[in-house]
C-alpha cells in the first residue's frame, strides 16, 4: 500500500527506486513488491517508470460503493433512533427485490425474514412498493417468476387481484400491508425516486400498536426528503 501510496503521488510515474526510498523499505523488497503488484494490474511499467495501473480504479469504486454503504446505514440508524421502529431500505434490481440494509434494536426488532423476501414481494409492503413502481410487463415478469401464494391468512390470495390493486396505489404515497407478510405486523413502505432507480424504505411495528404506524412513516417521509435536500445520497449501491 505505501509503494502505491509512492506511485499515487506521481502523475508521471517514478523509478522503483526512488519508490523504494519514498516507501521506506529495502529495494529488493519493493522490485518484488513492484513486479506483483504490475503482475496484478494495480501499476503498470512504461519506459522504466511505474504508474497506476487499472485495477486501481477496482479499489476505488470498492470504497465508494463501502462509502454510500456507510451513508445509508448510518441514515437508517437515525431514523430508527429518531422515529422508534426499524427501518428497512430495499432496492429493484436485475428483476429481483434485494433487501439492502435494516437497521433495528433489541427494543424495536425488524421482522424476520422466514420466508424469502424475493419470492414474497407480494406479501410485504416492501415488495408491492417496489412491484408498484414497475411498468406492468415488468410485474407481470415478476409474478410469473414469483407466483403469488398464501404467506398468512391475510396475504393477497391471487396474481389478478395483486395486479388490481398495485394499479390503484398512490405513486408517491405510501403501501400498507397488515399482516400478510408475518402475523402480528404491519408495515408501511414509501417509494423512493432517484432517476431511474426502483427502490423503497419502510418501517413495521406490532400489529397491537398500528395506530403508529401513519405518523411514523409520514415522519420517514419528511426525513427523507430533508436528506435528498441535503445529501449527495446515492441509492445505486
Amino acid at each position: 500500500m505505501r509503494l502505491l501510496e509512492a506511485v499515487g503521488s506521481h502523475a508521471d510515474g517514478a523509478p522503483a527506486k526512488q519508490l523504494a526510498r519514498e516507501a521506506g523499505m529495502p529495494l529488493p523488497t519493493a522490485y518484488h513488491l513492484l513486479r506483483t503488484l504490475t503482475y496484478e494490474g494495480y501499476l503498470r511499467r512504461e519506459q522504466g517508470l511505474f504508474v497506476l495501473g487499472d485495477a486501481v480504479g477496482r479499489l476505488a469504486r470498492g470504497e465508494a460503493l463501502q462509502n454510500r454503504r456507510s451513508k445509508i446505514e448510518n441514515s437508517l440508524a437515525h431514523w430508527r433512533d429518531t422515529i422508534g421502529v426499524p427501518v428497512y431500505f430495499a432496492v429493484y434490481r436485475d428483476g429481483e427485490i434485494e433487501l439492502v440494509s435494516v437497521s433495528d434494536t433489541p427494543a424495536a426488532p425488524a421482522v424476520d425474514e422466514w420466508a424469502d423476501f424475493r419470492e414474497t414481494g407480494h406479501a410485504h409492503a416492501i415488495g408491492q412498493c417496489l412491484l408498484s413502481q414497475l411498468d406492468e410487463r415488468d410485474r407481470r415478469d415478476h409474478l410469473d417468476r414469483h407466483p403469488v401464494q398464501p404467506i398468512t391468512p391475510y396475504t393477497v390470495r391471487d396474481g389478478r387481484t395483486l395486479l388490481a390493486r398495485l394499479r390503484t396505489t398512490e405513486r408517491t404515497g405510501p403501501v400498507i400491508e397488515r399482516q400478510e407478510y408475518a402475523l402480528g405486523t404491519v408495515c408501511a413502505a414509501i417509494p423512493i425516486s432517484a432517476g431511474s432507480a426502483v427502490a423503497t424504505m419502510a418501517i413495521s411495528v406490532p400489529s397491537h400498536q398500528e395506530q403508529r404506524l401513519l405518523p411514523a412513516v409520514d415522519r420517514l417521509r419528511r426525513e427523507v426528503g430533508q436528506l435528498f435536500n441535503s445529501l449527495a445520497f446515492s441509492i445505486s449501491i
